[in-house]
């Protein structure tokens, strides 16, 4: 009853939206919803698109954004998309699994890429192009990637070696790569939603989590983790996707322009999310409520070993030819 009355809902604000350029000289709307808090990375680049599409098409575009799970959560954003209720998202790769493009999952492999050279490697040329280029047939057209960075563990007890997770609950997003990474570690994987993580987190329905850390500053995790270790295990990432149908239903002037903004708040959102987990890093630090850990290189040592057969158990699921093309692309970078 409950995923009726949530797929009528969805259906209806669909509905809505497609009635409302009707008006004449009505501008463009472009509702942007995502999840995450507007101090983010993310958040940011979402409303420097807003800035740069109003005053790239004069006005003829109006980008709503929408951030913290106001209009729809995880699960039922991309959903919201296809049926028209929202234009625009930016949901982590991992989202794009239980769509039926399983490729994408392979951005959640871990130590997939040695560097941020690497990652861009893989965005920027053939390999991402072609990704975004099998969400069409799903009715979305991909935009751009945006990025995240690298991820963190956090805890209420120290992680320095794999042995540590043993037993523990550990937040994830819905992704099958990363249900086998936490396995390999010995924890138990648990699927939460990301605006209630923290909730999650405080009352013990789950033990730890992992994120970049402007997510979890943003969202106060760390208020309620007691450790914190600087792993950069694995990365996360987003692709900006609009509704296809929509998308090439604009004017092509408005189209180009809204092209042209994307181009520069994506640019703006690389130069800022390094910037940002590291202040948001010493934000944790001088909080005093969360002590850091640095892995060495034995324990970094032990972390890989644990974890790279979850690449070999994946071959099946994402496609061994993908997984061996990505690590030539990021070879040595």
């Amino acid at each position: 009853m409950y995923m009726f009355k949530r797929r009528m809902t969805i259906t209806l604000l669909a509905l809505l939206a497609a009635t409302g350029p009707a008006c004449a000289q009505a501008p463009i709307v472009i509702k942007f919803s995502h999840v995450v808090a507007p101090d983010t990375p993310k958040g940011q680049a979402a409303e420097r698109f807003k800035l740069l599409a109003e005053q790239f098409t004069r006005g003829r575009v109006k980008v709503e954004v929408y951030p913290n799970s106001q209009l729809y959560k995880d699960k039922e954003e991309l959903e919201a998309l296809q049926l028209g209720a929202v234009q625009m998202l930016a949901p982590s790769l991992a989202k794009f699994g239980p769509l039926g493009v399983k490729e994408f999952e392979a951005f959640d492999l871990p130590y997939i890429f040695p560097s941020k050279a690497a990652l861009y490697a893989v965005t920027e040329g053939e390999i991402g192009r072609a990704l975004l280029g099998k969400l069409q047939s799903k009715g979305i057209t991909g935009l751009a990637y945006w990025d995240n960075g690298f991820k963190v563990m956090s805890a209420n007890r120290p992680l320095h070696a794999p042995a540590d997770f043993r037993g523990l609950r550990m937040r994830i997003q819905a992704s099958t790569v990363l249900d086998a990474q936490m396995r390999a570690l010995g924890a138990r994987p648990q699927v939460t939603a990301f605006s209630e993580a923290y909730q999650a987190l405080e009352t013990g329905v789950v033990d730890g989590t992992e994120n970049p850390p402007s997510n979890m500053t943003t969202q106060r995790m760390h208020e309620v983790q007691k450790h914190l270790t600087v792993s950069h295990h694995g990365y996360l990432g987003y692709a900006v996707i609009v509704n296809r149908k929509f998308w090439d239903g604009l004017p092509v002037d408005v189209r180009a322009a809204l092209e042209r903004a994307m181009r520069d708040a994506t640019a703006f959102e690389k130069t800022i999310a390094e910037r940002d987990n590291e202040r948001a890093l010493e934000t944790i630090r001088k909080s005093g409520k969360t002590t850091i850990h640095y892995l060495t290189p034995q324990e970094q040592a032990q972390w890989r070993a644990a974890l790279l057969p979850v690449h070999r158990q994946m071959e099946r699921r994402i496609g061994k030819e993908l997984i061996e093309a990505m690590s030539r692309q990021t070879a040595g970078k």
